[in-house]
């Protein structure tokens, strides 16, 4: 039964929201637009904000529903292990090639069925440093730090190796990002030139 849930969270997490969405309703593949990233931030950034509340939504309940299977089965093991199996899954999707998203939002699904609080430091954190330095990928690698911070300074968690490898796999999924910090052309989230990323809808349908 773990093996198999395993598999199921994989699977779960391997659903490509973003890349639905911008063939669906856009005819685009998202992953061809804007940072080429497909989730959510990207997805404000290339289809909208409709669009990338919808997308963060199913991404919040892959990793949750992924984390809630081993409560539900009554399985003894820790539900984060398949909440960031979903991680994994989102990332690296059987669905779409193993070309995915950057694992913040799906990791915050996980969170929230796991350890709320935890959940509200680590996100609490990730604005802060976007509000900070105006980098999305500066927030979203502190999520993996603040994760693995905790895991550290808690008595009851014993998740640090967890979070080491979970800070690496999100330093190694925005490496381009960093490159492009360095270089001097990573944009900025208020940077006006974003809005010319923007896509209408084919065929002047749904507007988002």
């Amino acid at each position: 039964m773990f093996w198999l849930l395993l598999l199921i969270s994989y699977l779960i997490g391997s659903v490509p929201t973003a890349l639905i969405v911008g063939k669906l309703v856009f005819g685009v593949d998202i992953r061809d637009h804007g940072s080429k990233n497909p989730g959510a931030t990207n997805t404000l950034r290339v289809l909208g904000k409709k669009s990338a509340l919808f997308v963060l939504i199913i991404d919040l309940a892959k990793g949750a529903f992924a984390t809630y299977l081993p409560i539900h089965f009554h399985l003894e093991a820790e539900p984060l292990y398949f909440g960031l199996t979903a991680v994994v899954g989102h990332c690296f999707p059987i669905f779409a090639g193993f070309r995915g998203g950057k694992a913040i939002a799906t990791t915050a699904g996980a969170l929230m069925i796991t350890n709320f609080p935890l959940l509200v430091i680590t996100y609490v954190t990730f604005f802060i440093i976007i509000f900070l330095t105006k980098y999305v990928f500066f927030g979203s690698i502190s999520v993996g730090l603040t994760l693995f911070t905790f895991a550290i300074v808690s008595p009851t968690q014993e998740l640090e190796l967890i979070f080491l490898l979970f800070t690496f796999l999100l330093i190694f999924l925005h490496r381009s990002n960093i490159r492009n910090f360095l270089l001097g052309i990573e944009p900025r989230i208020n940077d006006k030139n974003l809005l010319n990323d923007r896509i209408p809808p084919k065929n002047g349908g749904f507007k988002m």
